[in-house]
């Protein structure tokens, strides 16, 4: 099963827009390095193995850098972006600046702090069944804020099941776990008392599994030798708590291969021609017509498809209209690569009147 257009068409605008970012800041100008002594000081003992790979530790340090503002940019916006795209989700936070704490009983938050003891402690090891029904039990009674905690996903199933969902990375922090489980089981309980009635999911997401061998399909996982290998994986979670590589995007889109269909949208789009492709997007200059619909259809970007399509009808309906005859002027990104959504909308609107 393939993901519907539009849902293409907003992947392949992400990936568009994060692919135009990178290429601006990948370092061409080795000479205008960041100062780094010590990197450069500790690199210059690996020298000779560097010579081997005719790797340049300046072009090193320039390119960790950039490579290193790749790993923030998919961890922080990209990830969350794809997720709440396949599912319709949004980011939610429950905190003391923002939509106000949740609360749950006092007896629940003694209950949670001491499975996070025993956790700790290895008394116990983690099953999710078992503390869900230690928590229900201690319903009722003085209610007291929740922690702060926030889902980078909230979406609500077609059965009503709300499935919060907090994104981390394959690498967490030593020492970051235990605060995680603590926060996941205050989060859950708190929206079980938000959304009485209902069933809750709150899971914690990895967006693929790097235990994945060469042997192995990428988008495949193996949720217990994950878990193991992160600092504190098996010892505070449950697998049932975690969502992981291709399992992880197919719950959001509720279709299997999601992971895979992902990736072939990012490999249509991140070949060496994407700088002149986008070029011409930008300029919307193209050798003909022909080629500007067929990027626009390799691309899957449906709407400028249909704006293009309807370009002579539009152009009767604007005559007038100053401010839409320059709309269709125009490329869909702007020079940072930035989708002109406004653009886009008030055409298409122009289209079905």
């Amino acid at each position: 099963m393939t993901l519907p257009n539009d849902v293409n068409q907003s992947i392949s605008i992400a990936v568009i827009e994060i692919l135009k970012s990178r290429f601006d800041k990948f370092p061409s100008d080795y000479t205008t390095n960041r100062n780094a002594p010590f990197h450069e000081a500790f690199l210059s003992a690996f020298r000779d193995k560097m010579a081997v790979s005719k790797t340049d530790p300046t072009l090193l340090v320039s390119l960790s850098s950039w490579l290193h503002g790749l790993n923030t940019t998919l961890g922080q916006s990209f990830f969350e972006r794809v997720a709440n795209i396949l599912c319709g989700g949004e980011k939610k936070e429950w905190t003391s600046k923002k939509d106000g704490n949740l609360q749950i009983s006092h007896k629940q938050k003694e209950i949670i702090n001491t499975i996070c003891t025993e956790l700790s402690n290895s008394s116990c090891v983690p099953c999710k069944n078992r503390e869900e029904k230690l928590i229900n039990e201690a319903s009722g009674g003085e209610l007291v804020n929740a922690l702060d905690f926030s889902a980078d996903v909230l979406f609500v199933d077609e059965d009503e099941t709300i499935n919060a969902i907090e994104l981390k990375s394959v690498k967490p922090n030593s020492g970051e776990l235990r605060g995680e489980k603590q926060k996941i089981l205050e989060g859950r309980t708190a929206l079980n008392h938000l959304y009485k009635g209902k069933r809750v999911n709150f899971f914690i997401g990895f967006p693929f599994d790097p235990t994945v061998t060469e042997e192995e399909d990428a988008c495949s996982y193996n949720k217990n030798r994950f878990l193991s290998k992160i600092i504190g994986g098996d010892k505070f979670f449950d697998s049932d708590e975690i969502l992981i590589a291709s399992e992880l995007w197919d719950y959001l889109s509720g279709q299997p291969n999601t992971m895979q269909s992902i990736i072939e949208l990012i490999n249509n789009i991140a070949t060496t021609e994407f700088e002149r492709k986008f070029e011409q997007l930008y300029r919307y200059e193209f050798p003909s017509f022909d080629a500007k619909m067929h990027l626009l259809e390799e691309w899957k970007l449906y709407d400028e498809l249909k704006i293009q399509k309807n370009n002579a009808k539009l152009r009767k309906k604007c005559a007038n209209i100053r401010r839409e005859m320059n709309y269709l002027d125009q490329g869909c990104f702007d020079s940072k690569g930035k989708y002109k959504t406004e653009r886009v909308k008030t055409l298409l609107a122009r289209i079905g009147e």
